[in-house]
């Protein structure tokens, strides 16, 4: 902590930046690529995909863990960047992101269960094939249900970032009210895949546009730009005279 604290807010921001890219890059190989090419509607031909592109399937649950791992130092980094702007909604940010986190993470132990199956000979052989195949295939159907809870929660996580971002002086306010409408569709999409999953369905890829164009808005100028270190250390400074204002105001 003592380090990220040492550290330039310019410096700071490039590596959330960064970091950001591993997320999305990783992220769309994960949740876009492999399930695109390994899952199909017909049950036994997920199955031998699955089990032909063993290799594959388990690079995308590697994969995702580094996406999760990338999430805490992500978190981190934003609340030391945004809470000059506001502390409390900054820490708010960092709770859901937190949780969001925890629950995609829980995800991919259920993620795990087709390879545990198909890749045993003690399931394969003690389990009539159409059975062995449905049991592999439900994860995959489960997982929606995953990606709409934390969708959701990621949606309040960037409700917050959005409206600190845009209250910045120091990042670019057309990127905040990017990042709200990106917000607003995790969760409509969230929510829509609970209450009309067929409706949630018909979604799919174009609820991905708001994601591309504001957290890719958001990662390229962190990683480019940074930050207008000036700014950021007038907020910090408001911010620290507005503290002991109030800190002199209690005692």
């Amino acid at each position: 902590m003592d380090l990220i604290t040492d550290t330039s807010p310019r410096q700071l921001a490039r590596t959330a930046g960064a970091l950001y890219l591993i997320n999305i890059i990783l992220g769309a190989f994960a949740l876009g690529v492999v399930p695109a090419i390994l899952t199909v509607p017909d049950m036994a031909t997920t199955a031998h995909n699955i089990q032909t592109h063993e290799l594959l399937y388990r690079l995308g649950l590697a994969a995702h863990v580094v996406v999760i791992l990338t999430n805490i130092p992500m978190a981190v980094i934003f609340y030391d960047l945004l809470k000059v702007v506001n502390r409390r909604l900054a820490l708010l940010d960092v709770l859901f992101s937190v949780v969001a986190t925890s629950v995609e993470a829980a995800g991919i132990l259920n993620d795990a269960t087709p390879s545990v199956l198909l890749g045993s000979s003690h399931y394969t052989n003690a389990l009539p094939p159409a059975q062995l195949h449905a049991l592999a295939y439900l994860p995959g159907e489960l997982s929606t249900f995953d990606y709409s809870l934390y969708g959701v929660l990621y949606g309040f996580d960037f409700i917050c970032v959005a409206y600190l971002v845009y209250k910045s002086t120091f990042l670019p306010r057309a990127i905040g009210v990017l990042l709200a409408i990106d917000a607003l569709n995790y969760l409509i999409s969230g929510f829509t895949g609970y209450l009309a999953p067929g409706v949630a369905a018909h979604l799919v890829p174009w609820n991905g546009l708001p994601t591309i164009l504001a957290e890719g808005s958001l990662c390229l100028w962190l990683l480019v730009t940074g930050v207008d270190v000036e700014r950021w250390k007038e907020q910090a400074s408001a911010a620290i005279r507005m503290r002991s204002t109030q800190l002199a105001e209690l005692s």
